[in-house]
């Protein structure tokens, strides 16, 4: 049985940091002295290529010892009871634990720490080994790079198109996480909104698009998942036969 009813999701660093993925804020804007701009931005690549590579080996590091947690899970849960077609994620985060929970086809905004891009012939890979040496080089020759986006650089066009594409067709938008303030990411939200979508957030705190929202769960999503979906569930009873 098909349903026509769409969840589209945003989840931000929120969401990771209950599984204990640090976040830039976190950090205070700074990794072992050095600003988020010298790790963090082309510019910075292009000065230091160790350093960059440093920081990201360390935040792969950090990822793989890290599990996905209560929100990450209800999030898949949901996915499959209602259908790959009618639950779409979008995250702003690059740590893949939404697609370690079991969540298909995430639209990763910001890339991912597990896939790298060839400096020179631009041939893109994904891998989930540490490196050896860094910085690390494609087979061409090439020096790899972190399939990032970077302070500075364009989302994925493609990526960012399918979003807007879910956003638009959504009768619920969930806002997991995020504060609400990077663009365009938060733009999905008032997109969906002005489409029609009724908009829920889940966060401890008041976010930059609470004011959208006709729904707020004030908790982690680990804590408020479970009602979350009983919730969505219920809108319609006969999702829960699919």
């Amino acid at each position: 049985m098909k349903n026509n009813f769409k969840v589209a999701c945003l989840t931000g660093a929120g969401i990771s940091a209950e599984s204990g993925i640090a976040t830039f804020r976190g950090m205070g804007g700074m990794w072992e002295n050095h600003s988020i701009e010298e790790v963090a931005t082309p510019e910075g690549f292009r000065k230091n290529p160790l350093l960059v590579w440093s920081f990201y080996e360390a935040r792969r590091r950090q990822a793989l010892s890290c599990k996905p947690n209560k929100g990450h899970i209800g999030l898949a849960k949901l996915q499959e009871i209602m259908g790959e077609e009618n639950v779409c994620v979008t995250t702003q985060n690059v740590d893949g634990l939404h697609q370690r929970a079991g969540t298909k086809n995430v639209l990763e905004l910001h890339g991912s720490l597990w896939k790298v891009r060839c400096t020179k012939c631009q041939k893109e890979e994904e891998t989930f080994e540490l490196f050896e040496e860094l910085p690390p080089r494609c087979s061409c020759g090439g020096m790899l790079r972190p399939a990032i986006v970077w302070f500075g650089e364009p989302l994925p066009h493609d990526i960012f198109k399918r979003a807007l594409l879910e956003a638009r067709r959504a009768n619920l938008y969930l806002v997991i996480g995020t504060s609400g303030v990077v663009e365009p990411a938060a733009s999905l939200a008032r997109i969906a909104a002005s489409g029609g979508a009724v908009v829920w957030e889940i966060n401890p705190e008041e976010s930059a698009l609470a004011y959208l929202c006709q729904k707020s769960f004030r908790s982690k999503a680990g804590e408020a998942i479970d009602k979350v979906v009983e919730e969505i569930l219920n809108i319609d009873l006969s999702l829960k036969k699919l």
